[in-house]
């Protein structure tokens, strides 16, 4: 044993982890000998859980984020009561301010955050003008202001490559997950809509019952699944991971029948190998054989909306187009606010030139935030995108040309650079302006930039 005294720091921690060791047991006993010993065990290992929490922000941060996206308490609905979310966002929470009072973290400001919060601040400005003041609120507080706390939370939490190596992975099993559940509805035919297209908790009303937001969820994966896959110097097993994630997930993609989604892996395969095909002309050819050939497995003709029974241009296609000319429509006649986010399907009816009895959802991020945020949050909004791909085009340039660089930061790089490009381009059909993907993105980004830079620097201090 080391006769070296204990940091003030580390003594603290020390005599919480010890305290909470004991209130576990006397709690876990205590409530054994109650109605529900599952349940007394759960709350009794609470207090060592903190303990072990506390000082490591990323833990919680990146767990948070894995169920408010994954929406994994929804896919195993086993989890619902455990009230998950809410106790990793408290969680969250608590750590950061435990590491901040300690000095353990020192927040810091990005250049990408400027974007950001002026965008925030805009939709946050727009709820009081909204058409339906209870919708903007609602969403606000539900999911919009969780998202603005934890991109900071997670950029400043992620401090290390073995963070990032960590946040990889977990992204790649969550999507695992979520992939094995959706292949196996699809398999036993549970909650498939209009016959073909599968969906994951669409009894108990999740996010991922629409078959368009379960792809977005998975397309998430696909690109950090790649980036494992493709870089060279990441163990074997790393490798061998990110490979049979990538096949998983396309299979579940195609299973969704989203052309969004089938749109967004053609996307974010382009970008891995458009590294290594350089003749442009190749590379479209490639490109375009591929993308039929999804359509054609993903069985896209089949659809009872959008398929090849349909003459012209079909009615899903007809839809949005309707849906899009409204956006525009809002967006002019609300130029500084918008209608109010989350009330696009409220306003459908007053802004459309067509009415076919129902409201239609504008399935585009860009006529999303167009209408729901008007012109000046709009071009806010692209600003947001232009810093966000020039940091991460800087950071795929960056630790390619580097000698040295970890491999751990290349492929994080690339996972970044294929999201991000996955992102742009389903955004044509999907609605994820005020959803997860792009601020996850966001926040990794500025963690990755700053490991990056901390590492060139530390090297150059190693040769001088």
């Amino acid at each position: 044993m080391s006769d070296l005294p204990l940091r003030g720091s580390d003594a603290r921690h020390s005599l919480l982890l010890l305290g909470a060791i004991g209130l576990s047991l006397v709690t876990g006993v205590a409530m054994v000998l109650g109605p529900h010993p599952l349940f007394g065990l759960i709350v009794g290992l609470i207090p060592l859980a903190a303990a072990v929490a506390l000082p490591r922000p990323f833990l919680l941060a990146a767990l948070f984020i894995l169920f408010s996206f994954f929406r994994l308490h929804e896919v195993f609905p086993q989890l619902m009561p455990l009230k998950l979310p809410l106790l990793l966002a408290l969680g969250t929470l608590a750590a950061l301010g435990w590491t901040l009072a300690f000095r353990k973290l020192r927040p810091f400001w990005d250049p990408a955050y400027t974007p950001f919060v002026v965008f925030f601040l805009l939709a946050t400005v727009g709820i009081f003008t909204a058409s339906n003041v209870g919708n903007s609120l609602g969403f606000w507080k539900d999911t919009y202001v969780k998202i603005g706390i934890m991109v900071f939370a997670l950029s400043w939490s992620i401090r290390t490559k073995q963070d990032m190596a960590w946040m990889m992975r977990a992204i790649i099993v969550a999507g695992i997950a979520v992939a094995t559940v959706a292949l196996k509805n699809k398999a036993a035919g549970i909650g498939l809509v209009e016959g073909t297209r599968v969906t994951i908790g669409r009894d108990i009303g999740s996010m991922l019952g629409d078959p368009n937001d379960l792809s977005l969820v998975l397309l998430f994966a696909v690109g950090f699944s790649l980036g494992m896959t493709t870089t060279k110097g990441l163990g074997r097993l790393d490798r061998v991971l990110g490979a049979s994630t990538y096949v998983l997930l396309i299979l579940a993609i195609l299973a969704t029948q989203s052309r969004g989604g089938l749109l967004g892996i053609a996307a974010v395969t382009g970008v891995f190998v458009a590294q290594r095909i350089k003749s442009k002309l190749v590379l479209g050819g490639v490109g375009f054989i591929a993308l039929m050939a999804l359509f054609a497995v993903a069985g896209v003709d089949d659809r009872q909306s959008g398929g090849a029974h349909e003459e012209g241009i079909d009615e899903s296609a007809m839809g949005r187009l309707h849906a899009w000319k409204a956006a525009i429509f809002m967006a002019l006649g609300n130029p500084l606010t918008g209608v109010g986010i989350d009330n696009f399907l409220y306003n459908y009816f007053d802004y459309s030139d067509f009415w076919d009895g129902k409201n239609h959802a504008v399935h585009s991020t860009w006529f999303g935030v167009l209408g729901e945020t008007g012109l000046l949050g709009f071009g806010v909004f692209v600003w947001m995108m232009f810093v966000l791909y020039r940091t991460i085009h800087g950071l795929s340039r960056k630790t390619a040309s580097e000698d040295g660089m970890s491999p751990v930061l290349r492929a994080s790089a690339n996972g970044l650079l294929g999201g991000f490009t996955g992102f742009c381009v389903s955004g044509t059909f999907l609605t994820q302006g005020f959803t997860w993907p792009i601020y996850i993105i966001l926040a990794v980004a500025i963690a990755l930039r700053r490991i990056v830079d901390a590492e060139l620097e530390s090297r150059k201090e190693t040769h001088s």
